[in-house]
């Protein structure tokens, strides 16, 4: 089969031909229809240090198609479709207990959706609903980091939120903000291009940053926000959430930055501030995304911004890291 291989020290991705996988006890075979490109897909190739090992195949926002099951596997058939939770977890673990499989160190993941077939355990398989289609199905893994991201802050019908970033994490955090009863929500990002998404994901109002920023964003709000969301990603973001942030109020870091960030301990001290760094989802997160995802206020598909084939993937990573106009790109593998 085809497959996309990270060889390892930022060297460029490469087309390969690799052994088509075998199902084990417990395990599913899937020919994989659509895959997201993630932006930690990005940043783990670019050899930073923070990587992922030599010789991986990244990927973990797939969906597909079972084409073969292994023994022991009950309640799955051939031409089922699916996504999976890029994790398996060890059980033992503290990770485990919370059911944040994600955290496990003691196993390993289920990435390869940037290959024609990917192996994944049963057990973290998630049935998609007949009404979805597969670029939903690739779109749950996104969502279901917002759906995590969000359900670890303290927020009701008064909550002011404000979600810094127009990306796929920003927009998908803005989609559950709005889903899970927050009061008002502003987007704030460096242009105007994503406007009209973040408005139709949820947002009341939209906010590029410059001088007036905190003006704008406290004239929008009715009041400095509760809760800031940051998903930008880049050095200096921490320090701008906890700026805006209202006294008492709570900072949820979801830009995984992966270079040394700063900020001043004793601003967000003096105004008593909460700050999560979640990672991750629960099983339950990818079931009630698949469940809802054609029940909210918006299609979460208007973030594909463009589908590209398999041998395009190598070009497209060198086209992602310049300047663009994505949001969220495709694979499709059938192309």
């Amino acid at each position: 089969m085809r497959a996309i291989v990270y060889p390892g020290a930022g060297a460029p991705l490469v087309l390969e031909r690799v052994p088509d996988p075998e199902p084990g006890p417990g395990e599913l075979v899937i020919k994989v229809h659509r895959c997201g490109i993630c932006g930690t897909d990005l940043h783990m190739t670019e050899g930073s240090g923070f990587e992922f090992p030599a010789g991986t195949v990244p990927g973990h926002e797939y969906a597909g198609e079972v084409v073969a099951i292994g023994k022991e596997v009950t309640g799955w058939a051939e031409g089922d479709r699916l996504t999976a939770l890029p994790s398996t977890g060890c059980g033992n673990c503290a990770a485990c207990a919370q059911g944040n499989l994600v955290l496990c160190r003691d196993a390993p993941g289920v990435m390869g959706g940037f290959a024609d077939y990917l192996k994944v355990p049963a057990k973290v398989a998630v049935k998609l609903p007949s009404v979805l289609s597969l670029a939903d199905g690739a779109l749950i893994e996104p969502l279901a980091v917002g759906l995590y991201g969000m359900r670890q802050v303290v927020m009701d019908a008064r909550s002011r939120v404000l979600v810094l970033g127009g990306g796929s994490v920003a927009l998908g955090a803005i989609w559950w903000a709005r889903r899970l009863g927050a009061g008002r929500i502003i987007a704030a990002s460096r242009s105007l291009r994503r406007a009209e998404m973040a408005l139709a994901m949820g947002a009341d109002a939209f906010v590029t940053f410059g001088e007036n920023e905190a003006t704008e964003i406290r004239e929008a709000l009715g009041g400095p926000p509760d809760i800031v969301v940051e998903c930008v990603g880049t050095a200096g973001f921490l320090g701008k959430a906890v700026q805006h942030v209202a006294s008492l109020g709570q900072v949820l870091s979801m830009g995984f930055c992966t270079v040394p960030d700063t900020l001043i301990p004793a601003v967000a001290a003096t105004k008593g501030v909460t700050m999560r760094f979640p990672v991750g989802y629960a099983l339950s997160d990818f079931e009630r995304v698949a469940r809802d995802i054609d029940r909210g206020h918006a299609d979460p598909k208007m973030m594909i911004s463009s589908v590209v084939a398999l041998d395009d993937v190598p070009a497209t990573f060198d086209r992602l890291r310049g300047p663009n106009a994505e949001t969220k790109v495709q694979i499709a593998l059938d192309m």
